[in-house]
């Protein structure tokens, strides 16, 4: 989940085998992969993602601007340059996703469309662990954990913590544990 210096190259075969296998039911074929890398918007968000953050590690002057830009006139969604972006990010449909400031996003976690995580007074930013789902919608705001596994309900407005498994619904979203958490696979 941390800012490594792991090669670029790396890091992208490594998005390129988490995303095949959360899109096609564990599967990691070499088919699988290349459906991935050629045809999948998540996949491209997220090597254009690893490639701002190489500019950034490399101090090579505008790259970053360059391709935020881009990322948000092609694909729709804003990353903030200081985001921290876990292996295997799966953004289903990207458009209107915003991710601010100096959030950190775990691995695997599966963003459905129109989110926001980000700062509500200027406090501080979210960190969001490993395989956690966000729905369609949902609004992830200040300087709080969501823990791991956990799923956030369409259109929920999270303001506090979330335990790992567990289910935060409403507005302002309300957190109960997960009872499917047994039979979950990731």
């Amino acid at each position: 989940m941390m800012k490594s210096k792991r090669s670029m190259l790396g890091a992208l075969i490594s998005d390129a085998l988490e995303l095949a296998k959360a899109a096609n039911n564990g599967d990691t074929g070499a088919k699988s992969i290349a459906q991935m890398v050629l045809t999948s918007d998540s996949y491209r968000i997220t090597a254009l993602n690893r490639a701002r953050e190489a500019a950034l590690d490399y101090h090579i002057p505008l790259v970053n601007h360059v391709l935020r830009v881009a990322q948000t006139a092609v694909m729709g969604i804003e990353i903030g340059k200081d985001v921290t972006l876990g292996k295997g990010v799966y953004f289903v449909h990207s458009l209107g996703i915003v991710i601010g400031g100096d959030a950190r996003i775990g691995d695997r976690v599966r963003f459905y469309g129109n989110n926001t995580v980000g700062t509500a007074k200027d406090n501080g930013y979210p960190t969001i662990e490993d395989d956690v789902w966000i729905g369609a919608g949902a609004r992830i705001l200040g300087p709080i954990r969501i823990g791991a596994r956990s799923r956030i309900g369409a259109n929920a407005v999270v303001l506090q913590d979330v335990p790992p498994d567990s289910v935060a619904v409403g507005i302002p979203a309300r957190v109960f544990p997960r009872k499917d958490t047994d039979d979950v696979v990731l």
